[in-house]
């Protein structure tokens, strides 16, 4: 796959596309090729291409990336192994990431030559990424992610899938953490990413520590490009799973193999291994589809079967898609209804808390009401800020009806009306494509028309005949939202939802049963999808041991009184 892309976006990507979490394995055993024993290596290399092709041919509409495993072409024998392997390679469509699956693990010209022989485009596999061995530490990893193979991508063997693999990486280490190999593998995947972010910006920083003084490497990982390592952790331990995933955080890829033959459950896996958007990992199979006698359709039963393992585990964690209601009695956005706290929310819930954005107290309002809480998104202010509020902006999105039942999302443009608009509007498109693969435009109006340049009051992407999404930091009258709507209508844009940070699920008067965001749902008829709403607050207070009863009990008398 030649791409700019690095290695796991253009996962995240196809992912995101085919709504798909599949990897397909291919994996030409000679049992499987119907040969002799005494088939010579000419026959068994066209076998392996044509077992491999009908695997390709069939399931390429469902699978995020193919995973050759080099073993089996390498014992076709030593004049035709490889080259069956770029071939089959090259049969490939282009827009599928390609995972060798070679599990390397050297130093020095020896990993950089093992590097060129995986991913060179003339002499080499043209692979897109590959499975490492970590045991000899970063300068063994190194070449495969940086330099000219930047944007390649590597799995490091993490814990793997056979029951040998606690005899060394299930050890616990003599450190502050006593934690296990297998979780010091899962936390060296940010710091290595980042060290090769280091690596590919400065110079002289191949052999440079995580204490360089850059802006990459010292910042955290929720603040630092995507990585360039995920992990292998066998679906067959769900409780590593969970562990590893902890150990690396949301971001990084896991490959889980087990699932099938060697017995891993799927559902157990997808509750231990998925991040909470829904993604963050790969299930590989092989011999169920090489076997099937239609291995498309077993493709299609599978990636089906995955989906509804994933939507079981997000609706179980309170990210489930949200229905769009008409009547008033309900919830009309994100996060208005149920009190359940989501992971992304929790997490925006308690970074907003750190910056001062939101804050515990005594607050009068414009409306003249004494509020327990006060929520000021101007105080987002500094880039690692920023970036976690774009996650949030994105993984909220993608947990409502803004997602189609395909996976894919219903908007074509962002919108940031002005001012307060423009810089979430570019946060929420970025994010979205960072972290989900999802691309989309992006523009913004001026309040002032402009009467040199380009002229007018609207910048960016067109949006005339286009599915438009408006973001903004909260609703409090509704007057931005609908300004915004009606010129939006006056372009013959579409707009089909707003996206905002905080819902106060307040009634607008005691007389009116309604919010501000129920209401704009309910005048424009789109919906409405916040991060959070008062709601999770306050379930988020009941669940916490920060805040003390005072708090919540405040917050709660609030709720009572002026909660829809």
């Amino acid at each position: 796959m030649t791409s700019s892309s690095s290695f796991f976006q253009q996962l995240s990507s196809r992912s995101q596309s085919i709504n798909s979490l599949l990897c397909i394995g291919l994996d030409p055993h000679f049992k499987e090729l119907n040969l002799p024993p005494t088939a010579n290596e000419t026959e068994r290399a066209e076998a392996a291409y044509q077992f491999c092709q009908r695997i390709i041919d069939a399931t390429h509409p469902y699978t995020v990336c193919y995973k050759p495993n080099a073993a089996f072409f390498e014992a076709i024998g030593t004049k035709l192994g490889c080259a069956t392997l770029r071939r089959v390679i090259d049969s490939i469509p282009s827009d599928i990431p390609i995972l060798l699956d070679v599990k390397r693990g050297d130093i020095g010209t020896t990993a950089s030559a093992y590097a060129d022989a995986c991913y060179d485009t003339v002499h080499g596999l043209n692979g897109d990424g590959v499975t490492l061995s970590p045991l000899m530490g970063w300068d063994s990893v190194e070449p495969f992610i940086t330099g000219k193979y930047a944007n390649k991508g590597a799995f490091l063997l993490c814990k793997t899938s056979n029951p040998g693999s606690n005899d060394i990486l299930a050890l616990t280490l003599q450190n502050n953490n006593n934690e296990t190999l297998f979780e010091k593998i899962a936390r060296l995947a940010n710091e290595w990413s980042q060290k090769a972010v280091v690596s590919d910006n400065v110079p002289s920083s191949s052999s440079s520590t995580d204490n360089n003084n850059t802006t990459s490497s010292s910042s955290s990982s929720s603040s630092s490009p995507p990585p360039k390592l995920g992990l292998v952790v066998g679906a067959t331990d769900p409780q590593a799973l969970s562990a590893a995933r902890r150990a690396a955080g949301p971001d990084v890829w896991i490959l889980a193999p087990g699932v099938g033959a060697q017995g891993g459950d799927l559902a157990s896996a997808c509750k231990a291994g998925l991040n909470d958007a829904g993604t963050g990992m790969l299930i590989p199979v092989s011999r169920s589809v090489s076997g099937a006698a239609d291995p498309g359709a077993e493709a299609q039963r599978l990636k089906d079967e995955i989906n509804a393992a994933r939507s079981a585990v997000l609706e179980a964690r309170g990210v489930k898609k949200r229905k769009q209601i008409d009547n008033t009695n309900e919830d009309h956005g994100g996060g208005g209804g149920g009190g359940g706290v989501a992971l992304y929310q929790k997490e925006f819930l308690e970074f907003s808390l750190q910056e001062g954005v939101l804050k515990f107290g005594s607050f009068v309002l414009k409306s003249g009401r004494t509020s327990p809480y006060f929520f000021n998104a101007g105080l987002f202010s500094s880039g690692s800020a920023l970036h976690k509020l774009g996650k949030s902006y994105a993984a909220a999105i993608m947990a409502s009806e803004l997602v189609d039942k395909d996976g894919k999302v219903t908007f074509d443009v962002v919108f940031g009306p002005a001012y307060k608009g423009i810089s979430l509007g570019a946060l929420v498109c970025a994010a979205l494509y960072n972290n989900f693969g999802v691309e989309t435009g992006f523009a913004y109006n001026r309040k002032e028309v402009k009467d040199h340049g380009e002229g007018g009051i609207l910048v960016g992407a067109s949006m005339a005949g286009k599915r438009v999404l408006i973001v903004d930091d909260v609703i409090t009258a509704g007057t931005a939202i609908r300004e915004s709507y009606d010129l939006l209508k006056s372009i013959e844009a579409i707009p089909v939802g707003v996206s905002i940070a905080l819902d106060r699920a307040e009634k607008k008067s005691l007389d009116d049963p309604l919010s501000a965001v129920q209401a704009v749902a309910r005048d424009l008829n789109i919906p409405v999808v916040s991060i959070v709403a008062l709601p999770q607050l306050q379930e988020y207070l009941r669940c916490s041991s920060k805040y003390d009863e005072e708090v919540l009990k405040h917050v709660t008398e609030y709720r009572s009184m002026y909660g829809v």
